[in-house]
């Protein structure tokens, strides 16, 4: 079982084999849930899709769609 302590200002350090096991980096969101019988279910915030739109920047030409088509079509590989 793994322990952490509350200090005052209401902050814990979650022990670091359960950030292991969910996976949890420095500046990752989580969201907690009371359960019925008392019991506190944490887990990490889900990432929305859209905030991932301007992670990717896109490198040389652009492609369209029928770009691609006739090249699968073709069997050309991505270089």
């Amino acid at each position: 079982m793994a322990k952490s302590t509350l200090t005052s200002k209401g902050r814990i350090t979650i022990p670091k084999v359960i950030r292991e096991q969910l996976g949890l980096s420095a500046g990752d969101r989580l969201i907690f849930e009371i359960g019925e019988s008392g019991s506190v279910l944490m887990e990490p915030e889900p990432v929305d899709i859209r905030s991932l739109r301007a992670v990717l920047k896109p490198r040389g030409r652009t492609v369209s769609p029928a770009d691609m088509d006739r090249a699968v079509r073709r069997g050309v590989t991505a270089r």
